[in-house]
């Protein structure tokens, strides 16, 4: 029997709440939002018929609050609830609550949640099937000591996970003994925070393996089928980077032999809706990992290659239809990549990054390529929340245009306000192992001397760019200050024009630490750029976006700079550069000085405190964690020391650079 949904309510926020609102407006169906006090002018809440706070900016007092979202839903007049992914969208209890108050959950059974949720008991179950398992131990006895005595019996190093988690939450790997305590302890805070279940898994930590998953779909007519596998296998601290479909190197047994697996442990707990089934392969063999009860951030490369719409078929299959489509009719046409921009810092170990994006470009307009998102410009990315900005997507007849088309997305990619890792995306796109498919979750750290270079000094062009637009800027400002009595004065004109004195203006720019000096001579139709690699001849037009037209030395280019007070940043040939504009006419700025101190390096909350006043400490030491963004941050000591003062407490909300402590000589 069919039931047809007339009104979707979307628990969750951010991109995905955008993206389920996007097919269930095309599919006629009215949507709710809901929503923190830190959300209240999102996009997800701007893109949904109604929208409904459900509570603070945490997430555990909104988000993961079961009572406030289905109270939204009974005033809405919702009859489904669209769960998204990470928050709610796998457990058990909310899809239980949501069947008691008569509302359509758009997801798996609580039973299937309930069994595929606990990794433990999912290993267990596709032991049953005869899909082999990585050696490990997914108990339910949680004591720390039998878990450490497990990990020695598995060898280090291994992986600890967080049972009912995903994401990179809540896992560590471990190398020895002496880690396992803290690691454990961290694991069990993050797996806490993210799933509000601290029980963990740990297991043998293979060292070059490939991560494959499988697309899997079944309704509540028995039927159930694989879209195909990703291959997800780019990833940094666990968390996937890069995903692409297919995966490289996959031969057709292969992909029916994983499909038929994934299709197994779906049946094996009765599944309904989407899910995922994740394998790690090493050579010839395939290991069976979880399964995710849910639709996956990645869910649109399989999209891409199959032509459908996944979060239609839950829909269609929350409504009681059967599939769109059989195994066999189920296409697999060219090749696609995922990215996923994130708000971080490279420069600073990936640290995730909150403010304000002041200018945002994605490439929407470019062909073969999606942007799913859920910020625009102007938007803050705050600390409660995961910082993802948005999923770049490209699509080609196969892997190489695929590549070529990543390659022009991220260039075309804009962000300025916030540090972020579109050049170390731009990085991985344009290596020769990458475009060699040479793939498995090592590939950062073996490439990282290329992925990660050190910051090179800007170049002529960059300069001139700066310069021009400096000028254009200056030279429209006078023109705004001409006085209106006496248009025609020279002293309100651009030309550079100054009785008696050559006709220049001297520019000064800070790149880093270096301070450089650029004197430009005014010609009829632009300047003369004095540049430390000699002179240049510019010329060119400023849009009020901060595009530039430029000519130097004859060569016609395009580019942008975006301006922030005294920051410059230059979007030139698919590279983004920083320099700081040195105005003389502004007072300088104070030196930050925060050498030698030990401050948070981003808001947060503090959850421990390592250390107490008096206490010796040795270099590297943990002295405090924040929690910022559901990861934690441990800062450490820089040297041998004693800790002579404390500036928080555990529970304490600090901003980024507070001071911590003071450490001083012991």
């Amino acid at each position: 029997m069919t039931k047809a949904i007339r009104t979707l309510l979307v628990a969750n926020r951010g991109e995905i709440a955008v993206r389920v609102m996007r097919t269930a407006k095309a599919m006629g169906i009215r949507t709710v939002a809901v929503y923190s006090q830190a959300d209240a002018n999102a996009l997800h809440v701007a893109s949904a018929d109604e929208a409904y706070p459900i509570g603070p900016a945490p997430a555990r007092e909104s988000y993961l609050r079961i009572d406030a979202i289905l109270d939204a839903a009974r005033k809405s007049g919702a009859d489904a609830i669209h769960p998204g992914y990470g928050f709610l969208s796998e457990n058990a209890a909310f899809a239980e609550a949501c069947e008691k108050a008569g509302i359509v959950f758009v997801g798996p059974p609580a039973s299937a949640i309930r069994a595929m949720g606990s990794k433990s008991a999912a290993k267990a179950l596709m032991e049953k099937a005869g899909v082999p398992l990585v050696p490990g131990y997914h108990g339910e006895d949680q004591d720390a000591g039998l878990l450490a005595r497990e990990a020695e019996r598995i060898g280090f190093p291994v992986l600890i996970k967080a049972s009912a988690g995903g994401g990179g939450k809540g896992m560590k790997v471990v190398r020895s003994a002496a880690e396992f305590p803290d690691a454990l302890a961290s694991a069990q805070r993050e797996a806490k925070s993210a799933f509000g279940d601290d029980r963990v898994l740990v297991e043998k930590y293979l060292t070059t393996p490939r991560h494959i998953e499988v697309q899997v779909f079944a309704d509540s007519h028995g039927n159930a089928v694989y879209l195909h596998e990703r291959d997800c296998s780019i990833q940094r601290r666990h968390q996937k980077v890069v995903e692409e479909a297919p995966a490289p190197g996959m031969t057709p047994e292969r992909r029916a032999a994983m499909g038929k697996a994934a299709v197994d442990a779906a049946k094996a707990v009765g599944y309904v809706g989407a899910g995922t089934v994740e394998f790690i392969a090493e050579s010839e063999n395939f290991y069976f990992m979880e399964m995710n009860t849910r639709l996956q951030v990645e869910h649109p490369v399989t999209e891409s290659i199959t032509g459908q719409d996944l979060v239609e078929w839950q829909i269609k299959v929350a409504q009681g239809e059967k599939l769109p489509l059989a195994q066999a009719d189920i296409p697999l046409h060219g090749h696609a990549i995922e990215v996923r921009l994130y708000a971080e810092d490279p420069a600073r170990d990936f640290l995730p990054q909150v403010g304000r994006l002041d200018h945002l470009v994605l490439p929407f307009h470019l062909n073969g390529t999606r942007v799913d998102t859920g910020v625009r410009a102007g938007d803050t990315v705050s600390i409660h929340y995961d910082p993802m900005i948005a999923k770049i997507i490209v699509s080609g007849a196969d892997r190489t245009e695929a590549v070529r088309r990543l390659d022009a997305a991220l260039a075309a990619t804009e962000v300025v306000g916030l540090a972020t890792n579109r050049v170390f995306l731009k990085a991985i796109a344009t290596h020769p192992a990458f475009a060699a498919a040479e793939l498995d979750t090592n590939f950062i750290a073996r490439h990282q001397d290329l992925l990660l270079p050190p910051p090179e000094p800007v170049d002529d062009t960059v300069l001139a760019l700066a310069a021009l637009f400096v000028l254009k800027e200056e030279a429209r400002q006078s023109a705004e200050a001409v006085d209106a009595a006496d248009p025609w004065s020279p002293w309100g004109l651009a030309p550079g024009w100054r009785l008696n004195r050559d006709a220049h203006v001297d520019l000064t720019f800070a790149d880093r630490d270096r301070r450089i000096a650029v004197r430009a001579h005014f010609r009829p139709s632009g300047f003369i750029l004095s540049l430390p690699g000699g002179d240049m001849s510019v010329e060119g037009d400023a849009e009020a976006d901060g595009t530039l037209r430029a000519r130097l030395d004859g060569v016609a280019l395009s580019a942008r700079v975006i301006r922030t007070a005294a920051h410059l940043t230059v979007f030139v040939r698919g590279g983004e550069y920083g320099l700081e504009f040195i105005d003389p006419r502004l007072a300088s700025q104070a030196a930050t000085g925060t050498a030698g101190r030990l401050v948070a390096p981003m808001p947060g909350t503090i959850i421990r405190i390592a250390v107490e006043e008096g206490q010796e400490v040795a270099e590297g030491a943990a002295l405090v964690v924040v929690e910022a963004m559901k990861m934690e941050h441990t800062v450490a000591a820089p040297r041998d020391g004693k800790v002579k003062t404390l500036k928080f407490a555990v529970g304490d909300l600090v901003d980024e650079g507070a001071e911590l402590l003071v450490l001083e000589d012991a």
